[in-house]
């Protein structure tokens, strides 16, 4: 029988048995020393939970010595108030026990007080009996005393009694008014005492008289400023804490701009866990921090850009790929200096295919001029009509990236996605390509006819669609959208596009519509106001990051100051990036001296985004919320047998609106509404709602108002 082909039998099994070969082990690795019982001793140290955080980190050390420090400073005054309060409660108590007080309340709630006044006189009087008997003898005994054992006894005696009125009148856990709420140690900081930070709570009415705070992380000093973290009673929630920051900084007396609060979330956190920073002093009125790219030869546009920071000085990256940024503010709010910033850390990838449109047409973005695959500077409609090329191009670009990754095995591609070394191979022709636009309001709000695919439309029409398409389908491929705006208004930037937009930034604007506008519906009802930003912080914005940002992966949104980038730090930047790429032999189009016009066939194009073309037609430049219901009511509209009537409560649950906000903006559009009976399983309701008819009116009366050039402007 051979080697192979022997076999065991049992159990009436029959197993194969393979050839046994003769072998060693062999560890190529590096040999790990085991740890040393110092090092063991050190790991349990600082894991076992019965040593205290003082005796882990050098952090809490310190800080424990600052508050036995501060304990033993006001240790003789707390002592000395503790008598005070004492010496205050004891006669309190004397004079309502002299006049039999309690008694007295007895008889007045029984109603019989005229027939008990004989005995509570006779009993008040002999309580004054018993009190001057007392004054009579304490003198007395200290007399005595002080001749037997001198004056060390008196000093004795004295010490006794202060002792024991501190000891009544200390502030005891439980006793109302005088109750510490928050556990660990009544001294948190050298500057915030617990109940101080309870009262506030109570004052703004985020938790309720009889409720309490634990506090989770004693006070630290953290930058310029104090954080600590408490959980809220049950059944309060974080949320609400952000959403009256207002409230919360009005009692405790400082600025908003001075307070940051923010939900604890992760493992670490819940619902109830809020984290609290107070700054000294306006953490935005310190000249601004120039950007760290200046010392960085060159930059991997796959890592997040250093963009700004927050305001207890935290690092604050804005991740780029695989995603789209919207950046809006009035004008001089440094708009154009956060755009600089996120292109900044593109330029100096060598990688990094430039596309950039200045509508401004000033000197904002002249150095870029020289790595941009593609420039221009104007606003005229010559302009808007090259742009328009230029995304036409790019959705080219985009569907032949596709259908290139059918092609490649799952080891380059693993998903239908560009990878880091995808978009670094020249022969996959797949780089990282970047469409930067500044003022991007003018292209979409451009009048120009143009013809597409047989229809005509204007060329702002076509502009949204074919930057919503490239929003949508584009980043999954390696092209990024960084869109500036001084107009972020519902008519500028449609809803559709800005839903596809993953990353928003807002600096200061007007109301609170402009700032829901470009940070999404219903955040200012979170805490989340870019209107409400002071004028004189410039850079200073909301950002509501797609991805993971400094701050953490599960951070809404928060207030970022962006980094300060003058014009010559820009250009030193922008002569790395042309450097760069003649090194790596990626210097191409403009910026290489090639400026011809591509060559496109926009019916291609057009086929490619025709659902898009066709599901925004209806809802092309109108405003919210009416651009919104259009969205929702697509199908019905467009029908003849359709319903009558929408109840208002669909309308809010389908949009995810707030009702009253809903209303008025509809009834400022010319949609009032009104009451209608509709049918509910086996009975008939009487709901308030709006007819069709007066939402298609409302339509044409929009789109009218966009023909004719006029711009509504809604100061409410």
């Amino acid at each position: 029988m051979s080697e192979h082909g022997q076999e065991l039998t049992g159990s009436g099994q029959t197993l194969p048995v393979r050839a046994v070969l003769e072998g060693e082990f062999v560890n190529d690795g590096p040999v790990v020393p085991p740890p040393s019982w110092r090092q063991r001793f050190v790991n349990a140290w600082l894991r076992s939970p019965r040593v205290p955080l003082w005796a882990k980190s050098r952090v809490h050390a310190v800080q424990a010595a600052k508050d036995v420090t501060v304990t033993a400073l006001r240790s003789p005054f707390r002592f000395v108030g503790a008598v005070v309060r004492g010496l205050v409660v004891a006669v309190r108590w004397w004079r309502s026990w002299v006049t039999v007080r309690d008694y007295r309340d007895a008889a007045e709630q029984s109603e019989k007080l005229a027939d008990k006044f004989t005995d509570i006189r006779a009993l008040t009087l002999f309580r004054w009996k018993v009190t001057g008997a007392v004054a009579a003898v304490m003198p007395t005994a200290g007399l005595v005393l002080w001749l037997l054992y001198g004056p060390r006894a008196l000093w004795l005696a004295g010490l006794v009694v202060a002792v024991a009125l501190a000891v009544l009148g200390r502030q005891r856990d439980g006793s109302p008014g005088r109750r510490a709420v928050l556990s660990g140690p009544r001294t948190l900081t050298w500057t915030m005492d617990p109940q101080v930070l309870v009262d506030a709570f109570r004052d703004a009415k985020l938790i309720g008289k009889d409720e309490t705070l634990r506090l989770v992380e004693r006070a630290t000093r953290q930058g310029e400023g104090w954080a600590i973290t408490v959980d809220l009673p049950a059944t309060r929630k974080a949320v609400d804490i952000v959403k009256n920051r207002d409230a919360l900084a009005s009692a405790l007396a400082v600025d908003e701009i001075q307070l940051n609060v923010e939900r604890v979330r992760g493992n670490s956190g819940h619902a109830g866990r809020v984290a609290l920073w107070v700054a000294d002093e306006d953490p935005y009125s310190a000249p601004p921090v120039r950007t760290p790219l200046l010392s960085a030869e060159r930059w991997d546009a796959w890592r997040p850009v250093p963009f700004g920071t927050d305001a207890r000085g935290r690092r604050i990256d804005l991740p780029l790929v695989w995603t789209s940024v919207l950046i809006g503010a009035i004008p001089r709010q440094g708009k154009t200096m956060a755009e600089r910033l996120a292109a900044a850390g593109l330029i100096l990838d060598p990688h990094v295919r430039l596309y950039i449109a200045d509508f401004k047409n000033g000197k904002d973005w002249k150095a870029a001029e020289q790595v941009a695959h593609r420039f221009m500077a104007g606003d005229d409609s010559e302009y808007v009509l090259t742009f328009v090329d230029w995304l036409a191009e790019l959705v080219a670009d985009v569907q032949a990236r596709y259908r290139r990754m059918q092609e490649l095995d799952d080891v380059t591609c693993p998903e239908s996605k560009v990878t880091p070394a995808m978009s670094r191979d020249l022969a996959l022709g797949m780089p990282i390509t970047a469409l930067i636009v500044d003022e991007v309001q003018i292209p979409l709000e451009d009048r120009t006819p143009v013809e597409v695919h047989g229809k005509k439309l204007t060329a702002g029409e076509y502009c949204g669609e074919l930057l919503m398409w490239l929003a949508k389908k584009a980043p999954a491929a390696g092209v990024i959208l960084v869109l500036a705006t001084q107009r972020p208004d519902g008519k500028t930037i449609p809803s559709g596009l800005r839903a596809v937009l993953g990353s928003r930034f807002a600096l200061r604007v007007m109301d609170w519509r402009d700032s829901n506008i470009i940070l999404g519906e219903q955040m200012n009802t979170r805490g989340y106001d870019s209107s409400r930003l002071l004028p004189s912080h410039k850079g200073v914005g909301i950002l509501r990051p797609d991805g993971e940002a400094q701050a953490g992966a599960d951070v809404l949104a928060l207030t970022v100051r962006t980094f300060y980038m003058p014009n010559e730090d820009w250009r030193e930047i922008c002569v790395q990036g042309r450097v760069l790429r003649e090194q790596e032999g990626t210097l191409s189009g403009h910026a290489a001296g090639h400026t011809t016009r591509p060559m496109l066939d926009h019916t291609s194009v057009a086929k490619a985004i025709g659902s898009v073309t066709g599901a925004q037609s209806e809802r092309a430049g109108l405003p919210e919320p009416l651009a919104s219901v259009v969205d929702y009511l697509a199908s019905e509209l467009d029908s003849d047998d359709s319903r009558e009537f929408v109840p208002t409560a669909e309308l809010v649950a389908a949009l995810n609106v707030e009702p009253t906000v809903f209303g008025r903006d509809m009834a400022e559009l010319g949609c009032r509404p009104t009451r209608d009976r509709v049918t509910d399983g086996d009975r008939v309701r009487q709901v308030r709602g709006y007819d069709v008819a007066d939402i298609r009116a409302a339509i044409e009366r929009a789109r009218d108002s966009t023909i004719d050039g006029e711009v509504v402007e809604n100061d409410q």
